[in-house]
């Protein structure tokens, strides 16, 4: 059966984990916290003040929020950072809104999604910091948010990604975190690879444990819970009184992101779940594979955590498309043809705020709202995991392979790639659909990796189990609370 954690399995490791914690001034937040940071007492809100967002300052763990303020240094919190984009330049009536990921530290949410995983084992004493390692296997930015909670949280990390990653991505890692890093081959799709460097692990390193976001219910069930919820606060916001909650987009990858539409189905039942892949690597679509640059979401296989019954639309994006909507949003003659086409320039100046996978869901809200036929009351939420500095390389790659931007290549991609969006390489599922993308897993989890086939099976039969999955934050909220009692760091 699915494990729920919900309790100590081993005091010895709890009791190192306590000491540790106590010696360094290290407090765990709360999943409440991090969904509500009003809740945050007041004495580390004035600490806050005068620490970095990516500095390695435990109190840092307290920023693991959508709604941290938008500065580099001493923010505290507000709403949830998002951005809304005019109709001039995503051409189509639909609200489209994306939520802002540069504002977590390390600049992407991935950090919540690690934290969903590492802090539930260290308050049963299921991972000893004082001994263990935290592996985390990744296509980029959880790795690096799983690096950076290790270090908050008084551990050792080992990342494992593939060799093809940007360059920022690693020399981050091990300059500024000291995590050992391991560079698998091949690219974004090439997770067979990290999967085998993980079973080499388990052989031979025994203070190891891996966290694996493709299968581990922490990732989903941190999203399910605070970018569910973060969603919805944005709506509540924004919404008009003929407004409606019509289409959620989120990239695939690990399939944690995407668990946020499982709670926005409780709160808009008719909502649209879009996943969104790379249309290089169409896995969901058409049983499809292959390599592409969309950074962190194709990757060949089902993850273990995606919960298919809820996804009622796939669609595939254009790598090319990304990359070169990239260069538009981020390179002067870009931002001049745009501002001449009449977008606003306070909307110019925050795009450099969406990543590759970011301008990935944009374009697949687009199709979204075009193949539904979407009108200005219906509005469409999607992610910006991460933001343009992440990928500072890839625009000096592509100056180098193509040559100086120009405002008529501006001309040509704005029109192509955004304006020109079709809703092409698109399949709303049926309910066969779903049960053969779920049945995928069994090659991947069965096969690979040693899944139980009763478990598999019970993720599409058990109609309570994923509510019970999701709902594991409430018990950990409580673990966590007696964990900071034992350290005696709130009294």
């Amino acid at each position: 059966m699915i494990q729920i954690i919900d309790k100590v399995t081993n005091e010895k490791a709890l009791e190192n984990a306590v000491k540790r914690f106590k010696e360094r001034g290290i407090i765990l937040p709360t999943f409440e916290q991090q969904r509500n940071p009003d809740l945050i007492p007041d004495k580390i809100k004035d600490q806050l003040k005068n620490i970095g967002l990516w500095d390695i300052n435990p109190l840092n763990l307290f920023r693991i929020t959508w709604k941290n303020e938008p500065k580099e240094k001493g923010g505290l919190y507000g709403n949830v950072n998002y951005i809304e984009l005019p109709k001039e330049l995503t051409g189509v009536d639909a609200r489209i809104v994306l939520l802002i990921g540069k504002w977590f530290p390390t600049g992407a949410h991935k950090v919540g999604a690690a934290y969903g995983c590492l802090a539930p084992r260290i308050t049963t004493g299921e991972f000893d910091p004082t001994y263990h390692k935290a592996v985390w296997p990744s296509t980029g930015n959880y790795c690096r948010g799983g690096a950076f909670d290790s270090k908050l949280m008084g551990t050792e990390s080992v990342a494992i990604l593939p060799e093809e990653m940007s360059k920022e991505r690693f020399t981050w890692l091990r300059d500024v975190i000291g995590s050992e890093v391991i560079a698998t081959p091949g690219c974004e799709s090439n997770v067979k690879e990290i999967y085998d460097k993980c079973w080499e692990i388990r052989r031979t390193r025994p203070d190891c444990i891996i966290f694996n976001q493709f299968d581990e219910f922490g990732n989903s069930a941190w999203h399910y819970n605070t970018t569910g919820r973060a969603i919805e606060d944005v709506y509540n916001l924004i919404k008009t009184q003929n407004s409606q909650l019509a289409a959620y987009v989120s990239a695939t990858g690990s399939a944690g992101t995407i668990a946020a539409g499982d709670y926005l189905r409780t709160v808009a039942p008719h909502i649209k779940v879009v996943a969104s892949e790379a249309l290089q690597c169409p896995t969901l679509l058409n049983n499809g594979f292959g390599g592409h640059r969309i950074e962190g979401i194709g990757d060949k296989h089902v993850p273990w955590v995606h919960n298919v019954k809820n996804t009622d639309v796939v669609t595939a994006i254009d790598d090319e498309d990304c990359m070169r909507i990239l260069r538009l949003f981020n390179e002067k003659d870009g931002h001049d043809y745009l501002k001449s086409f009449g977008i606003p320039q306070e909307i110019i100046n925050d795009l450099h705020l969406v990543g590759i996978s970011g301008i990935g869901n944009l374009l697949s809200a687009i199709k979204t709202a075009k193949h539904f036929e979407m009108t200005s009351d219906d509005v469409i939420v999607t992610i910006a995991t991460d933001s343009a500095d992440m990928y500072k390389s890839r625009l000096e790659e592509l100056t180098a392979e193509k040559g100086e931007y120009s405002d008529v290549q501006a001309v040509k991609d704005f029109e192509k790639c955004m304006l020109g969006t079709r809703p092409d390489y698109m399949k709303e599922l049926t309910y066969n659909d779903r049960k053969a993308i779920h049945n995928l897993k069994y090659y991947t989890w069965i096969e690979q990796q040693a899944k139980e086939l009763e478990d598999l099976n019970q993720l599409w039969y058990d109609r309570e189990i994923w509510g019970k999955l999701f709902s594991q934050v409430d018990r950990w909220d409580e673990m966590i609370k007696e964990f900071n009692d034992r350290t005696g760091l709130l009294k």
